[in-house]
């Protein structure tokens, strides 16, 4: 394995082997690694000093199943502090078979030139790039197909992350074409701010990935596999209706966002359901599943034809339709399908869009439940207007710019589809994440709503801070081995499936390897990313909801109750010389990956 640095700023390339320390990471583990190590955390997120570091899981590559995730790691242009996004696709698997552990990007270049990066079995090339600036995702991918053949991996950024808006997400090319996201943080601003417009990968003659033991390795997929497709949700619900089943789930359980949040139920729902969108798929020929990356099991992806029968967009996600639909009141789907496509094509978090047009909507830009106006303000982030910058910024910014003070922020990234007083597990895990508002850092929902892997209800306050800490620590650990969140489903209820991850772990490894221990994996990505943070200057009055989520909530009329003392106790793992405000930059560099046996 090989780690690429590519240095922007003398446009050269230099190849290294894996230092012992970053060996056995991979995924969200490695990138917060390196970027932890070596970027400095006062630095500006678009200027030379950050760093974009691209990794595939420990297990991208192999024949896993639904193993097909990427991390890329960066200083956050929207929240100040470290950022882990990852995206499913072509590109973490096909980064694995060529043998790459990561790509590093650092320095930037002088002028206004725009490069593009080759990467295949030789190394990385640096090319300028003239034909396709100002072009967006979709034409770019379909020509890169085009020169280079169906098979060519593509990650890319569109007009937002050109113009290096805070909400401009990296894409990337899935097995069918369509494009997947790398979407929170806005690392498409720090990819634009190294000059580079799209990566190419060609995996052709790579030497794949390393198993010791190839019999356990296959013996032990099988039965993850199997698990996965016996769950209810991941071989029922997620394959039929994809994570839009969840519209109607999370409205009957009141926690709905709606409204800018002032409801927990949209009497549009039932009009934007992964039911409804199911039935118009189906009656428009489109595809109910699909994968968005090879060797898933769950297939929880969809195509969304228009009333034509034509592609109107893939991936249509739960949070993506809320944010488009019950928050800012709008309850037809082919508009929110729009927004989805002109947000995928110009390369733009869904989901800080649309809180972000939700705030607008509060500052009286346009009317809440203006469809219309809602594709229109999407289609001034494609031109870098006025207007369109301070959307294209993300919903802190744009309530900054509107003078509103109902922003649904925490970090300054936008809160998803789950209201915290009505899913108050999820709400501990936005507070604290070191992501930012982030749902997927500790899914509580699988808990707290669909009762996978327990029961804890999601009204009360009694034990969400501990599942919140219990699924931050699991998910850090699944992001760094490459896994899809969703496979935590089967991880949480089935032992055998837990049992088997573990056993794919250890038989890619060898008898020889250190035995793994990925409640410690966890822990140390955690420790890592909340070093970081505090010395980029949060302190524990960063790990805290806005104070209008005080307000209760319908239909419940339940509020976000939790004391800072409790919401403190969160990461009461970490040593009290790591609590927020406690260390400086020179202790947070001592993080040294070598005393973490995990892996």
């Amino acid at each position: 394995m090989k780690i690429y640095r590519v240095n922007m700023s003398d446009l050269t390339v230099k190849s290294e082997d894996v230092p012992e320390k970053w060996r056995r990471l991979g995924g969200r583990a490695l990138t917060s690694a390196i970027v932890a190590e070596e970027v400095d955390p006062n630095c500006h997120p678009l200027g030379k000093k950050n760093k974009l570091v691209f990794a595939p899981g420990l297990l991208s590559g192999t024949t896993a199943p639904s193993s097909g995730r990427m991390s890329v790691g960066s200083k956050s242009p929207l929240t100040g502090g470290i950022k882990e996004s990852n995206s499913g696709g072509m590109a973490a698997q096909q980064l694995g078979r060529l043998g790459i552990k990561a790509l590093i990007i650092e320095g930037m270049p002088e002028g206004d030139k725009f490069y593009n990066l080759h990467v295949d079995v030789n190394g990385v090339k640096i090319q300028e790039e003239t034909e396709l600036i100002g072009k967006g995702n979709y034409e770019v991918i379909d020509r890169l197909s085009q020169k280079y053949g169906s098979k060519i991996g593509v990650i890319t950024i569109g007009q937002a992350g050109e113009y290096k808006m805070s909400a401009a997400n990296i894409s990337v090319k899935d097995p069918h074409g369509y494009i997947r996201s790398a979407g929170r943080g806005g690392l498409g601003a720090v990819m634009s701010s190294k000059r580079i417009k799209y990566i190419t990968v060609d995996e052709t003659n790579g030497p794949g990935v390393p198993v010791a033991d190839q019999e356990k390795f296959k013996n032990a997929g099988r039965v993850f596999a199997q698990g996965l497709r016996e769950h209810p949700v991941t071989g029922q619900g997620l394959p039929t209706y994809g994570s839009n089943v969840l519209v109607n789930i999370l409205n009957e359980a009141g926690g709905l966002p709606t409204h800018n949040f002032r409801m927990g139920r949209f009497a549009g729902a039932n009009k934007i359901s992964g039911e409804t969108m199911y039935e118009t798929i189906l009656d428009r020929k489109g595809k109910p599943t699909h994968n968005c990356h090879a060797g898933c099991v769950i297939s929880c992806s969809q195509v969304y034809n228009d009333k034509e029968g034509n592609f109107l967009t893939a991936g249509f996600e739960y949070e993506t339709i809320w944010g488009f639909g019950a928050v800012c009141m709008v309850d037809d789907l082919d508009i929110i399908a729009q927004a989805d496509r002109i947000c995928d094509d110009i390369g733009i978090d869904t989901i800080e869009t649309a809180v972000a047009i939700s705030t607008a909507m509060e500052g009286g830009v346009i009317p809440f439940g203006d469809g219309e106006g809602m594709l229109n303000l999407i289609r001034e982030i494609s031109k870098g207007s006025y207007l369109g910058r301070i959307i294209g910024n993300g919903a802190a910014f744009a309530g900054k710019a509107l003078g509103v003070t109902r922003v649904a922020v925490v970090k300054n990234q936008a809160i998803p589809a789950y209201d915290p007083r009505a899913v108050k597990g999820v709400g501990v895990t936005y507070a604290t994440t070191p992501m930012g508002a982030d749902h997927t850092a500790g899914y509580s929902v699988a808990t707290n709503i669909l009762k996978v892997g327990g029961d804890v209800s999601p009204l009360a306050k009694e034990g969400n801070v501990e599942l919140s800490r219990n699924l931050q620590v699991a998910t850090a650990a699944i992001d760094s081995l490459g896994f899809c969140l969703f496979v935590a489903f089967g991880v949480l209820d089935k032992p055998e499936v837990y049992q088997a991850m573990i056993d794919m772990i250890d038989a890619k490894n060898g008898p020889d390897a250190v035995k793994d221990d990925i409640t410690e994996l966890g822990k140390f990505v955690l420790t890592t990313e909340r070093k970081f943070n505090e010395a980029a200057g949060f302190t524990k009055a960063d790990d805290r909801l806005p104070e209008f989520f005080e307000e209760p909530v319908p239909p419940h009329n339940t509020t976000w109750d939790f004391s800072g003392e409790e919401l403190d106790e969160v990461f009461n793992f970490v040593e009290e010389k790591n609590d927020y405000g406690k260390v400086d930059n020179k202790e947070m560099q001592k993080v040294n990956t070598n005393e973490m046996q995990y892996v």
